[in-house]
């Protein structure tokens, strides 16, 4: 039988240039995709670098994590030299990413307009906290739009909006910025034209809640926010089982409800005409549920997640992200690989980091670079671009590049 590991394998974007100017979590995420799928991807950073190189607390995992895969070259765009090593570098990509203030690439001779009067087939992406209109020139964060998006409205309990526990707009936001990309790369390849595509933080937080919006736009009932929500299904909860330990179950069909109750011996539920259809479990869940939670309060948490699997049930153990370190799914399929942190207390110790969550040709993305130290490869590219080594000591004499 064939085997997928053993083919010769090219990726997808192989031969593709992308040159980055981008920082934080955004940006990163669209040039993270392309470098997985085979794309030279070029990070240019401040000569003092990129600053998720060294943040702390929850941001001190951004720079390994969205910038595997890629080159580091640090450029001063304040200064005349590094200005024009920059538009040099933009000028010789099949794609530029950005995510700065609008205005900002205009000053240096990066924007769309400039760039595709010299390349008509350059490929610009910008990522943005809104798309053009009133709100374009707000200051955004992913924390910003969960709160006006309605996001943070859903996730927290009545009166107390609460963000998501990720970035979940700045990393969605950077896939649709990559969709965008492989959408105008394939125009490209029958108009020979590229075209500017545009993502945005606001935009991506409301397509998150269009599915609430729609909810009330068909029942005219407001969607209540998620911990205090009427569920579509009748047994979809946490339950606190044996020791205080706690398991998610659920049964959302009426040959789950059927399975549930054989699997744990409750005949009797089975047989009551009140719980007889999905729905009705559903009216009936304020009963019902604290029926089951008293039943289940003295059942181990791994009986129960043992009982579920081998009945095909829908069940999941309560995990922090530490312990996916240890899992045994994501171990046995590679779900994990290992990166060299480059910057912090760490620097040069081996981590694990996880992968785009897809498969390509039986095969995930894996790591070919590791996240790049500051200006890494700055005179390996400057040298691509035709500087001699003359020039390349000069510029980095004069703290335009390094």
């Amino acid at each position: 039988m064939d085997n997928p590991f053993d083919r010769p394998r090219t990726l997808p974007l192989t031969g593709l240039r992308v040159v980055e100017f981008t920082h934080m979590v955004m940006g990163p995420t669209c040039g993270m995709v392309l470098a997985d799928m085979g794309a030279e991807v070029i990070k240019v950073e401040p000569i003092d670098g990129d600053r998720t190189r060294h943040l702390l607390g929850s941001g001190a995992g951004f720079f390994p994590m969205f910038n595997r895969n890629k080159k580091s070259m640090a450029i001063d765009l304040h200064t005349p030299e590094g200005a024009e090593v920059a538009r040099k570098l933009a000028a010789s990509a099949d794609v530029v990413a950005e995510n700065f203030k609008p205005g900002t690439m205009r000053k240096y001779g990066l924007d769309y307009a400039s760039l595709s009067q010299v390349n008509e087939r350059l490929i610009y992406v910008s990522h943005k906290g809104f798309l053009p209109g009133p709100y374009e020139h707000r200051v955004a964060l992913d924390e910003v739009v969960q709160m006006m998006g309605g996001l943070a409205y859903m996730t927290g309990r009545p009166g107390d909006p609460l963000r998501a526990g990720s970035s979940v707009n700045d990393i969605m936001g950077g896939m649709f910025g990559a969709i965008g990309t492989l959408g105008a790369l394939i125009q490209r390849g029958i108009t020979n034209k590229g075209q500017e595509v545009q993502s945005a933080l606001f935009e991506n937080n409301v397509f998150l809640v269009g599915q609430h919006m729609l909810q009330y736009a068909i029942t005219g009932q407001p969607a209540a926010p998620m911990p205090d929500r009427i569920s579509a299904w009748g047994i979809y909860d946490v339950f606190t089982v044996k020791d205080g330990e706690q398991i998610f179950l659920a049964a959302v069909s009426d040959q789950q409800w059927a399975t549930f109750c054989d699997a744990l011996g409750f005949a009797d539920l089975k047989g009551q005409p009140q719980y007889a259809t999905n729905n009705q479990r559903v009216q009936a869940r304020p009963v019902l549920m604290a029926a089951l939670r008293e039943r289940l309060a003295t059942r181990p948490a791994a009986e129960l997640a043992a009982l579920f699997e081998r009945v095909a049930l829908p069940f999941a153990p309560i995990r922090k992200p530490e312990e996916l370190f240890d899992d045994e799914h994501l171990l046995a399929t590679g779900g994990l690989a290992d990166i060299t942190l480059p910057d912090g207390a760490r620097a040069g110790q081996t981590a694990q980091t996880t992968l785009c969550p897809f498969t390509m040709d039986g095969q995930r993305l894996g790591v070919r670079l590791q996240p790049p130290t500051l200006g890494q490869h700055t005179a390996e590219l400057l040298g691509g671009l035709g500087y001699d080594a003359e020039n390349i000591k000069r510029l980095q004499a004069v703290s335009a590049v390094r």
